[in-house]
């Protein structure tokens, strides 16, 4: 909880510095629906079925938050994000942010996360301070970090866990639209405590503006 705490006072420090450079626009909302072959997260398999999703965002002046559903076969997974991202005028994108995973069934519990991230080019990388409830056990707390090149549709990512979770991932793939629709297809190679698998996942998405 300490690395929490201070993780969080970085990230309150830089969106209020990001802010008072950057006054505020017009309020978006926008929404989104997707289906998957197989739901993977950071190389971690929650669904080995086809896997329906589903969202809405705001975003204003750099600032987001959102609400984002997957089925996870037992229930629902249901994500809570918010937080502040900026680009400046040499390319260099910084973002602050925080994240809570929680679900209706008896899949999982409850993960709270404070999310870093930079990018530049073709290069980002994020950063990631969480915590597991352990619902009566002591809390398991991890960290995450992935680094991610991306151009003209392909993209390949590195990610790799610490904490009271450990283990590596690897993901290339390719994304796409066709006909206003985003579709994508992925493989991933995991081996980490939460996982040791590979596989071969397919997406196809759709976003409206509201």
């Amino acid at each position: 909880m300490h690395h929490m705490k201070k993780a969080a006072l970085a990230a309150s420090i830089l969106a209020s510095t990001l802010v008072s450079s950057h006054a505020l626009a017009e309020t978006q909302w926008s929404a989104n629906l997707g289906l998957l072959s197989e739901y993977h997260f950071r190389g971690i398999v929650q669904n080995s079925t086809a896997t329906a999703n589903g969202g809405v965002d705001l975003s204003s002046g750099g600032f987001y938050a959102g609400v984002w559903a997957a089925d996870v076969e037992d229930g629902l997974e249901i994500d809570l994000y918010g937080g502040y991202g900026f680009e400046f005028d040499n390319g260099l994108s910084l973002g602050a942010g925080v994240t809570t995973y929680q679900y209706t069934g008896d899949f999982d519990t409850e993960y709270n996360e404070i999310n870093l991230s930079a990018g530049y080019g073709i290069i980002s990388v994020e950063y990631t301070l969480g915590e597991r409830d352990g619902e009566g056990d002591p809390d398991d707390s991890y960290t995450f970090f992935g680094i991610t090149a991306a151009h003209e549709g392909f993209y390949g990512t590195i990610g790799s866990f610490g904490g009271d979770y450990e283990g590596n991932y690897g993901e290339l793939g390719y994304g796409t639209t066709i006909a206003d629709f985003d579709v994508g297809v992925a493989f991933i190679k995991s081996d980490s405590d939460l996982d040791n698998d590979e596989s071969v996942y397919f997406s196809i998405a759709k976003s409206f503006d509201l």
